[in-house]
């Protein structure tokens, strides 16, 4: 067995090889396969990880938004990475997925050095059960990228009752399986593991595909170390359906009633 395969899965799945300081290679791996492709969250948390792993990072990530620019083949991938700006607290990011010499996938970053300044939440913490008294959800067997996560939906499953429509809203405890310690690449990922709005909101099941997805981190360092692998909070909901497009907004709460990070996508489907 090599040092590789004793990680957790989600680290040997975003896993690099440094080529140069700009420059990694990686591999999808299997266990975070989705219908078609990888799924999202984990190609956008390999890109996170090229910047949090390259020498000259400046502070922590705040900002994240990674495009999905063509599907994303089995088999190994080239990351580039570049700083756009570098100011005296915050640093600027353009980083890229290469598959047969094409971006397949390419995200911009902010990260920056925080500091201590009045804080306070107008979202409301959800009040729900805790995870321990909600019964864990089984894998989607179609979906094999559900197999790494515990999953524990409060409400808004898709496909409950397929004679109707539904509320787009989901509330559900969730975090790696096995447990992992709660870091900005799990987080990342986490923030795309919701299923898409578009099945909770109506039975029909079309093809779909998320186009870009924007990720905020409000909890540093510190706040993410005291976590752990407790699982945390998600809400997820749909602002709008049509035209081909549909978006989706989400909360990461921790056990501690912090928002831990927000993010909102566009993701398109076909009828």
């Amino acid at each position: 067995m090599t040092a590789r395969q004793t990680l957790h899965i989600l680290d040997q799945a975003v896993a690099l090889d440094g080529v140069d300081s700009n420059t990694y290679t990686g591999r999808t791996n299997p266990a975070y396969q989705n219908m078609i492709g990888p799924f999202g969250g984990v190609i956008g948390a390999t890109l996170l990880n090229a910047i949090i792993q390259h020498p000259e990072r400046l502070g922590e990530p705040v900002s994240f938004t990674v495009h999905y620019a063509a599907p994303i083949s089995d088999g190994e991938f080239t990351v580039r990475l570049r700083i756009m700006r570098t100011n005296r607290s915050s640093q600027h990011w353009f980083v890229e997925l290469i598959q047969e010499e094409q971006t397949a996938a390419f995200a911009t970053a902010v990260t920056a050095i925080r500091r201590d300044t009045w804080g306070t939440t107008d979202a409301e913490y959800p009040q729900v059960p805790n995870a321990e008294s909600v019964a864990v959800t089984p894998p989607l067997p179609h979906a094999p990228w559900t197999n790494c996560y515990e999953m524990r939906f409060i409400d808004g499953f898709p496909g409950v009752d397929e004679q109707r429509e539904h509320p787009s809203q989901s509330r559900l405890w969730l975090r790696d399986q096995p447990p992992r310690p709660l870091d900005f690449v799990s987080l990342a990922a986490i923030c795309d593991a919701f299923f898409p709005r578009l099945f909770v909101r109506r039975p029909k099941r079309v093809p779909f595909g998320t186009v870009a997805l924007t990720t905020y981190f409000h909890a540093d360092t510190a706040q993410l170390a005291e976590q752990g692998s407790a699982p945390v909070l998600g809400l997820a909901k749909g602002v709008h359906f049509g035209k081909g497009f549909f978006d989706q907004s989400a909360e990461i709460w921790g056990s501690d009633g912090a928002l831990l990070a927000s993010s909102h996508q566009i993701v398109y489907y076909k009828e």
